[in-house]
């Protein structure tokens, strides 16, 4: 249950981004994550929104089952986009920052408010947010340089 709670509103991973900009005196890992978290979430409930399935019926979850639907997990999308930033930003760190992820988006399952196909999509949704993010940054770094 605590994987849950510490994947909601992006804790961890906001909390990974400050420490990695403070150890790096700069702080573009923690514009990245926040930007990646917004971007993922807000995709992924849109997603929610369009596609409107409903989330398990478990006669005792074991955290407040969420209001929105179901498809698809914005825990899982917003953990997978937040570890493959943070995994281009530090390599070494990728197993842990994706087994953090792993574990997140599997939480939901485990506390009963997802269907395991939300949880597969969040992460998908999740990594190609932080791609297509990691590409444009790269884009405007490399026009900022030349224009320099």
């Amino acid at each position: 249950m605590w994987l849950s709670r510490i994947g909601s509103w992006g804790a961890v991973w906001i909390a990974l981004g400050l420490a990695l900009a403070i150890f790096r005196r700069q702080i573009q890992p923690l514009i990245l994550v926040l930007l990646v978290f917004t971007v993922s979430d807000g995709a992924a409930e849109l997603l929610k929104s369009a596609v409107g399935e409903r989330r398990p019926h478990v006669a005792d979850p074991l955290v407040a089952v969420p209001h929105s639907r179901s498809f698809p997990s914005g825990h899982a999308a917003t953990s997978f986009a937040c570890a493959t930033v943070l995994a281009v930003l530090v390599p070494r760190a990728a197993p842990f920052l994706f087994v953090l992820a792993v574990a997140i988006a599997y939480s939901r399952l485990y506390v009963g408010v997802h269907w395991p196909l939300d949880v597969v999509a969040g992460a998908a949704l999740g990594i190609a947010t932080a791609l297509l993010l990691l590409s444009a940054a790269r884009r405007l770094s490399r026009g900022r340089r030349r224009s320099d």
